[in-house]
């Protein structure tokens, strides 16, 4: 087999592992959120540049320990077979070579059947929980092959592209190369149906890129559209905005946007006994994190002005959050019980 004259053939994709498709009418969270209004720089999602070439950077991550603590993802790795007689999406993710995944990449930027989309784009990302496998789709320009499906048309072909961003993501040089699209995977979180598998698999990746604070200032526009997703969605979005959110608020630098961004007066109800402990830890984590924050003199005359901001809504005198926690002082939770206690004293 050569590497320049592969040619791929579609037809037995069809065989593979079904994708479910997962639909659904779009519309803008923000309406959900009165007079709210999110500011973005669109103009990086109009387009997939090059790869550029950089510098090699002395940093390597594991696919195991942060993949599994952050993304979810399953790595899915049947026993090797024969590739002269099978399909290569049916072999182990960590077994292909340098042409298996320019196969790969190939058939994705010819395909016009939007299942065999699913299952390429599932088959490299899970070959995208490798580390050697992360490296050379970068090296083939396959971050941005595979970014310029977050517009395709099916809904579910998003998702499988979003999932592989999120495993190339846990590569530090390919985070170089995938932060152009947060204006994208921003608006494709405020145009999706709420509880979506769209807007999971979106912050999922938010998540893993904002592990460290190198990218963490792209999200400074996206506090608001985080804090609303809060209150709108069910436990499994809850407790991955809210990863999000203590990612953001463990860096000081953020702190002055992240305080003064809007925030429904809702968002201190989950303060609540009845919430789900996985949303609740979470939730005092970020809380604890707000709470060490002391504002400099320019911020805290603009917070003084502006009624709907966070720090109205948990920092501020009137803030109901305070008799909240107290009352969580009983909770039979012994972990919620420390984060709590933590906070107050």
């Amino acid at each position: 087999m050569g590497d320049g004259s592969i040619t791929p053939r579609l037809g037995n994709m069809k065989a593979l592992l079904g994708i479910v498709a997962g639909a659904g009418a779009s519309y803008g969270l923000y309406k959900l959120m009165s007079g709210g209004s999110f500011k973005r720089n669109k103009s990086a999602s109009s387009h997939s540049p090059g790869v550029r070439n950089s510098q090699p950077i002395d940093v390597t991550l594991q696919p195991g320990s942060l993949l599994a603590r952050v993304s979810g993802l399953d790595v899915v790795c049947p026993q090797p077979v024969d590739v002269a007689s099978a399909d290569i999406t049916h072999q182990s993710p960590g077994n292909l070579d340098t042409q298996h995944l320019k196969m790969l990449l190939s058939c994705l930027q010819t395909s016009n059947n939007p299942p065999d989309r699913c299952r390429i784009l599932l088959t490299l990302g899970n070959c995208a929980a490798f580390t050697v496998n992360q490296n050379l789709i970068r090296e083939f320009e396959g971050i941005h092959i595979i970014a310029g499906f977050l517009s395709d048309p099916v809904a579910e072909v998003r998702v499988q592209s979003l999932n592989a961003l999120n495993n190339l993501c846990m590569n530090i040089q390919n985070q170089e190369h995938i932060k152009i699209y947060v204006p994208q995977v921003l608006e494709l979180i405020e145009m999706s149906p709420v509880n979506s598998d769209l807007q999971l698999a979106a912050l999922r990746l938010l998540t893993n890129l904002s592990v460290t604070d190198k990218h963490q200032h792209l999200l400074k526009e996206s506090i608001t559209l985080l804090l609303s997703l809060l209150v709108v969605t069910i436990e499994e979005l809850q407790v991955q905005t809210l990863k999000v959110l203590v990612n953001l608020s463990s860096n000081p630098d953020m702190m002055d946007d992240i305080v003064q961004a809007q925030a429904p007066a809702s968002v201190v109800l989950l303060f609540d006994a009845r919430t789900a402990p996985a949303v609740l830890l979470r939730l005092l984590t970020f809380a604890g994190n707000l709470k060490d924050w002391r504002p400099s003199a320019q911020v805290a005359d603009e917070l003084r002005r502006k009624q709907d901001c966070l720090f109205r809504v948990m920092l501020d005198e009137s803030s109901q959050l305070h008799s909240r926690l107290v009352q969580l002082l009983s909770h039979p939770d012994g972990e919620i019980q420390s984060q709590v206690a933590r906070i107050l004293t």
